[in-house]
C-alpha cells in the first residue's frame, strides 16, 4: 500500500481488551509479573548457570597490575590504548604497577579536537545547520569518547609521561562540566566562523579569530587540568626495590628512549557484517589531529579478529578491543555473557537480532574499550577471555571481568593488533586506499 494512502490506526476498546486476554492466556503471567516487579528486569533474568560458564581460570593468561579507573568520564579509548603500553614498559623494567598519566593525553586532545572542530566547521561553512554532517559536528563538539588510533595519534605527537607527573583531577575524573563548558564554547564558535564566511570575510580575518578561539580553549583546558609538564624527572622502584631515575625527560624523549613500539605497525581488526568483510574502512570525521594518524579499519570475519589477539596474546601482549559493554554486563560480578539475562525466556518474545541487524538499526553501539589479558583454549578453540577494564577495583575481580567466546561473537566490533598476526591477503589489503565512511556509521 503506497504510504500515503495509509491511515493512522487506532486502538480501540475492543483491541485494549484482546489485549487483556492474551495476557491472562499466558502460562503462569501472574508470577512472572510479581518476580519482575519485585526485582526487576534483569535480576529475574538472570541465569545461575552464568556463574559456572564464566570460570576465571584461562589456558593464557598474561601477569599484570592493578587496574586503572577512568571514573566519570568517557576515556575508556585512551585508557585501554594507554595500557597496551603500559604493560610492555611493566614487563621490560619489573613494574608490575606502572601507570601512564591519562591526564595529559586528555589535556592534548581537548585541544587538537577543537583545532579538527574549527576545520570541519569551516570546510562545511555553506551547508545548512540541519545538514547531517553539519549536525553531527555541532552534536557532539567535545565529545570525549574516541578511538584507538586517537589515542596512537596523541601518544605519537606529544609522548607520555608517568601518571605521577601530571595526576588525574576533579576534571578529569568527571568530565561533565568541563565537557559542557567546551561544548558551549565551541558550538558559539561555529556560529562566529560560519557568519564571517557568509558575511564573505577575508582569509586572514577568519584565521585571526579562528586563532583566538583556539587560545580560549587551551585556556579552558589549563584551568580545568593543569597545563602539561614539557620536562620532567622519572623516578621509581621496581618490583625488586631498587630506586631509577633519570632526570630532564621530554615526554616525546621518554616514549623514545623507554617504550619498544612503533604504533604504525598496529591495525584494527572490525568485526561489522553490516558492511562488506575483507575491505579496509576509514572514519575521518573522527580524527583528533590535524596531519596525524588516521582511523582506519580493516573489517574481516569474527574468526579472523579472535585468531589474531589469541596470537598476539600467546607472544605475551595484551589486546585492546571495541565492544558495546551495556550488553549481557554485570558490572558487579566482572561477568560479560551472551546468555546472562535470558529476556526472551522471561516475557516469552523473541528478541533475537544478528549483529549485522543490531549494528543498521542502532540497537547496538561500539560503547567502550578495554584490554584483553588472556584466554581459555580448549582443543586451541577460545571459549572464555579475561579483561582488564578502567572502572576500578571494585567492579569484578579486583576490577578484571571474564567475557564468554560468545560475547565476543555478538557484542565486540574491534581489535588492535600487530600486522605481523595478519594473513598476506590481509597485509596487502592494508595498501589499498580505504572507503570513508560517514560520521553516523554504525562503528562511529
Amino acid at each position: 500500500m503506497p504510504k500515503d494512502s495509509q491511515q493512522a490506526h487506532v486502538l480501540s476498546p475492543a483491541e485494549t481488551a484482546e489485549l487483556h486476554a492474551d495476557l491472562q492466556q499466558q502460562p503462569a503471567h501472574d508470577v512472572i509479573s510479581r518476580a519482575v516487579i519485585k526485582n526487576g528486569v534483569l535480576a529475574a533474568a538472570e541465569d545461575p548457570q552464568a556463574t559456572v560458564r564464566l570460570d576465571r581460570t584461562f589456558s593464557v593468561e598474561l601477569d599484570t597490575g592493578k587496574v586503572s579507573n577512568q571514573k566519570h568520564s568517557g576515556r575508556c579509548w585512551l585508557f585501554s590504548t594507554l595500557n597496551t603500553i603500559r604493560h610492555q614498559f611493566a614487563t621490560k623494567y619489573g613494574v608490575k604497577d606502572f601507570e601512564l598519566s591519562q591526564s595529559y593525553l586528555f589535556f592534548w586532545d581537548r585541544i587538537e579536537r577543537a583545532n579538527m572542530f574549527y576545520n570541519n566547521i569551516l570546510r562545511t561553512a555553506d551547508k545548512p545547520l540541519d545538514d547531517r554532517e553539519v549536525a553531527f559536528f555541532l552534536q557532539r563538539p567535545d565529545d570525549d569518547g574516541g578511538q584507538w588510533a586517537m589515542g596512537a595519534a596523541l601518544v605519537q605527537k606529544y609522548g607520555v609521561v608517568p601518571a605521577s607527573v601530571m595526576p588525574e583531577s576533579f576534571n578529569t575524573n568527571d568530565t561533565t562540566g568541563i565537557g559542557s563548558a567546551l561544548n558551549l564554547k565551541l558550538r558559539k564558535d561555529a556560529l562566529t566562523l560560519r557568519k564571517l564566511v557568509a558575511d564573505g570575510a577575508s582569509e586572514e580575518q577568519i584565521a585571526s579569530t579562528r586563532a583566538a578561539a583556539l587560545k580560549e580553549v587551551y585556556r579552558m583546558a589549563a584551568y580545568a587540568f593543569g597545563e602539561p609538564p614539557t620536562t620532567f624527572d622519572l623516578e621509581y622502584k621496581d618490583d625488586k626495590h631498587q630506586y631509577h631515575r633519570d632526570a630532564d625527560l621530554t615526554p616525546q624523549g621518554f616514549f623514545d628512549k623507554y617504550f619498544d613500539i612503533d604504533l604504525d605497525d598496529y591495525v584494527v581488526l572490525s568485526n561489522s557484517p553490516d558492511k562488506p568483510f575483507d575491505r579496509l574502512y576509514s572514519l575521518p570525521s573522527q580524527d583528533n589531529i590535524v596531519g596525524g594518524k588516521h582511523i582506519t579499519m580493516l573489517n574481516e570475519p569474527m574468526a579472523d579478529l579472535k585468531r589474531a589477539a589469541i596470537a598476539q596474546l600467546q607472544d605475551s601482549e595484551t589486546v585492546w578491543f571495541g565492544n558495546d559493554v551495556l550488553q549481557q554486563m554485570s558490572r558487579e560480578q566482572g561477568f560479560l555473557d551472551s546468555h546472562l539475562y535470558q529476556i526472551s525466556d522471561l516475557f516469552g518474545v523473541d528478541l533475537g537480532l544478528t549483529k549485522a541487524q543490531r549494528l543498521a538499526t542502532g540497537e547496538a553501539e561500539v560503547s567502550h574499550a578495554m584490554t584483553l589479558t588472556g584466554v581459555d583454549l580448549v582443543a586451541d578453540e577460545p571459549t572464555r577471555w579475561k579483561v582488564e577494564n578502567s572502572w576500578g577495583e571494585k567492579n569484578g575481580d579486583k576490577g578484571y571481568f571474564v567475557m564468554t567466546d560468545d560475547w565476543m561473537d555478538d557484542f565486540v566490533y574491534e581489535v588492535v593488533v600487530h600486522k605481523r598476526y595478519l594473513t598476506a591477503a590481509q597485509q596487502a589489503l592494508l595498501t589499498t586506499e580505504p572507503e570513508p565512511l560517514p560520521a553516523w556509521d554504525s562503528l562511529q
